[in-house]
């Protein structure tokens, strides 16, 4: 009878734990759909010029339709909080260094590092300071923002997760999302010049113009400047060269994906079907779910009263602009200029001036600043900021820097961007450009008339130095900027003759106003040049569709040459009782497609092979740097160390030859083992290391990496994604094209576009992944948002 009652109660405990757990998982469902948007229906809101209507596509792409371009603004920041609201909370704490109250002590490191810029001070100062018309429509674009928030019947789902509560929005925080643009775009640049600054200590000036070429074998630029030569060879190598000697069979270089990232390209009306310009763009970014971009199409009255469109994408949190797009008399597209816009400036002390720097200047005492950063269930952290008249105190190594960066200029934010709505060509969009305060672009722009034109958008430093020089941490006496370079004096290249442009983030002169741009980062060139010879090999009468697929080109032309290499280190002796190398070269030349295909082993091969020549020659250099904390990869501190390999391996100098290798063939050969034992090293055989298997989507929702368990449904599939850096079609697991559009100015109901994730970021939303299925097999869909199937209105 016990026994019995036992039995009975033990299965209505488990019937109750069963019970319970159903209700759990009831309830959060019902709580997840609770925060879902609001889609159809009418809301009354007061401060409205008239109605405005949201009318949503089967994707969730909305046009917004108002009286005003102030009630359009209110509009888009509904939807943006209702879709968006956690991306864009992410976005301002980014800039402003408040993760750690969403995520805890972890997020400390990163904080301080951003804390160090105060930009949450200099959003107060740059609000302060815009005009009143576009403060008014940054405000108006915040009511909306605060009342989407608010109308959600639930908030967001990531707060439950976090344990945190969302704090409304604020105007400076849409001009510390263009911050975090900033961080995003440009914070690479200051490793690599403490990395540039570690080569120059450890190098010879002749062998430092060497390893750090000013140009490459592959710059395409838009203007018709002579080459540069490249600098002659030295006899020696610097001490520091070769590869540690305990060979790590990890291939650090082979992981690493290359973030120098954006394509942006323009055709003629000359060479266009319809007579028009087209403009296309895809920009690389780090890829996460929800997309960093949100698609909009904008109606309102122009000035005159005549109906005006804007499409394109916007970025949630933001003022409320079309980042790149088209308003149906121009289109534009931004890629990263990779302009010189950093100087790390050496502060000198004296211990008979205690507390005080010496700058180029002369002495200064720094101005301090205590910075509090809250901290989930923990002291608010408490972080002082040293700042100089050049910008806050860098601590690197043994060595005090002052930050010079263009982003803590004044005139840094601004929302000029809004005057692209009413330009009417080329010209105009030019002009506009050179004003504009975001992060430095390359900005591309074509006309219904048919013109196109490339200047910088953004900010450029008006500099006296000689380019190199500030491309370093800025040795004792060498000045860095004081001005910004007016307006009138942009670079700017407008019809050129074969009716093309193209910019990849590579170097864009060579000629006049090479030296108003500087070197933060070129890319190597070669993507730029696969890209200005696929659009160059469409010819005249090329239609949207034909320059939309010039951004999906895969075509391994620059790995080509390392697979050559390869082949030609693997003859008959190296061969010889080593049946890994035999395979290794079996699969460069059976598994080879001449593309980054997902099913090349061979692609993979020539790729690591090239990355482990990388590691071999540079190794010990990597090794000191990160002992010095400077983390800076490639660690050859120029994204061209791929032509100075390629030299030493066609003239095969004994004075360059890596320590520990009896010949030049010795470290080919090495380079191909330390690639086998890498792909082997789990017993996997080598031909099942496809680029496909290395080349793995990994795009998640933030929250995952808080909550791993929850990855699979806050991820997109894991895809195996053809392309890669040195090529048009840029893909890495977690990096790689955010947006794709191709569009005429005038004709836009023929554009083309694609994304990764969808409009919005809940996962129990039909918007989060749309479109990814298209973005991921390269499949356009329309530009333009289709037939409305959803109608949000809102009255005055």
């Amino acid at each position: 009878m016990r026994q019995r009652r036992w039995k009975t109660w033990a299965l209505r405990g488990v019937a109750g734990l069963a019970a319970f757990v159903l209700l759990a998982l009831a309830a959060s469902y019902l709580y997840l759909r609770a925060s879902l948007p609001q889609l159809d229906g009418e809301r009354r809101v007061a401060g409205l010029d008239g109605a405005v209507t949201v009318e949503r596509d089967a994707g969730g792409v909305p046009q917004i339709s108002g009286a005003s371009r102030a009630d359009v603004a209110y509009a888009t920041g509904f939807v943006h909080a209702q879709e968006r609201f956690f991306q864009m909370d992410l976005l301002r704490r980014t800039a402003a260094g408040e993760l750690a109250e969403l995520f805890g002590p972890a997020a400390l490191p990163l904080d301080r590092s951003r804390r160090l810029h105060r930009f949450r001070a200099r959003a107060q100062l740059a609000l302060a300071g815009l005009p009143a018309a576009e403060r008014a429509l940054l405000e108006r674009y915040v009511s909306g923002v605060n009342d989407g928030l608010n109308a959600l019947r639930a908030k967001p789902f990531e707060y439950i997760l976090t344990g945190t509560a969302a704090r409304p929005w604020s105007a400076a925080d849409s001009l510390l999302v263009v911050w975090a643009m900033y961080i995003d775009l440009q914070n690479n640049v200051e490793p690599r010049e403490l990395a540039r600054g570690w080569l120059r200590e450890h190098s010879t000036p002749e062998q430092l113009a060497f390893l750090l070429p000013e140009a490459s074998s592959w710059d395409a630029t838009l203007d018709a400047g002579a080459a540069l030569a490249p600098a002659p060879m030295p006899a020696t190598a610097p001490a520091w060269w070769g590869a540690d000697s305990a060979k790590p069979v990890q291939l650090a270089g082979a992981d690493f994906v290359d973030s120098v990232g954006s394509n942006n390209y323009a055709l003629a009306g000359s060479r266009s079907a319809s007579g028009a310009a087209i403009v296309a763009d895809d920009m690389h970014l780090g890829l996460q779910l929800p997309n960093i971009w949100y698609r909009v199409a904008l109606r309102f009255p122009d000035p005159e009263g005549g109906p005006r469109r804007i499409a394109g994408v916007t970025l949630p949190g933001a003022p409320p602009v079309v980042i790149v797009g088209s308003n149906g008399q121009v289109a534009w597209a931004f890629t990263n200029s990779y302009a010189d816009l950093v100087d790390l400036v050496v502060l000198g002390t004296d211990p008979a001036r205690p507390g005080q720097v010496r700058t180029p200047a002369g002495w200064e005492t720094p101005a301090s600043h205590v910075e509090l950063i809250a901290v989930k269930g923990a002291k608010p952290d408490r972080f002082v900021v040293r700042e100089t008249s050049l910008g806050p105190i860098r601590d690197a190594g043994a060595r005090q820097y002052a930050l010079h960066w263009i982003a803590h200029d004044p005139a840094a934010i601004n929302v000029n961007h809004l005057k692209l709505e009413t330009v009417a060509n080329v010209e105009e969009a030019l002009a506009v450009a050179a004003t504009d305060g975001i992060p430095a672009q390359n900005f591309v722009a074509g006309d219904s008339a048919g013109n196109i034109g490339w200047t910088i958008a953004g900010l450029l430093p008006q500099r006296t130095t000689a380019p190199l020089a500030t491309t370093f941490p800025l040795e004792d006496g060498v000045p860095t900027w004081s001005a910004l370079l007016p307006p009138s004096r942009y670079p700017r290249v407008v019809n050129p003759a074969d009716g093309q442009i193209t910019t990849a983030n590579s170097r864009q002169l060579m000629g006049e106003g090479a030296a108003l741009i500087g070197d933060g980062g070129f890319d190597l060139g070669a993507r730029n040049r696969q890209l200005a010879g696929g659009l160059r090999a469409l010819g005249p009468r090329t239609d949207v569709r034909q320059a939309f697929d010039v951004a999906l080109d895969d075509r391994a032309l620059f790995t080509a040459r390392w697979r050559e290499r390869a082949l030609a280190a693997l003859d008959a002796p190296a061969l010889a009782g080593h049946p890994q190398r035999a395979e290794f070269r079996r699969l460069l030349e059976t598994s080879w497609t001449g593309r980054a295909s997902v099913d090349s082993s061979g692609y993979r091969l020539a790729r690591g092979y090239m990355w482990a020549l990388h590691d071999l020659f540079y190794g010990s250099a990597g090794k000191a740097m990160a002992a010095l904390k400077v983390r800076a990869a490639p660690v050859a501190g120029t994204s061209r160390w791929p032509d100075v390999v390629a030299r030493l391996l066609d003239t095969r100098p004994a004075g360059w030859l890596p320590p520990g290798y009896a010949d030049w063939r010795a470290v080919e050969l090495a380079a191909v083992d330390r690639v086998i034992a890498d792909l082997t090293k789990d017993g996997q055989p080598l031909a099942k290391a496809t680029w496909g298997a290395r080349n793995t989507a990994d795009i998640a929702h933030p929250i995952s990496m808080a909550v791993p368990a929850l990855k699979t449904v806050l991820g997109a599939p894991a895809d195996q994604l053809p392309g890669d850096a040195n090529m048009p079609r840029v893909a890495g697991p977690k990096f790689g094209q955010s947006e794709r559009m191709t569009v005429s100015p005038g004709r836009e109901e023929e554009g083309l576009y694609n994304m990764p994730g969808g409009q919005s970021g809940h996962p129990l939303s039909p918007f989060f992944l749309s479109g990814h299925d298209a973005w991921a097999k390269g499949k356009p869909t329309p530009f333009l948002p289709g037939p409305a199937r959803y109608t949000l209105k809102f009255v005055p």
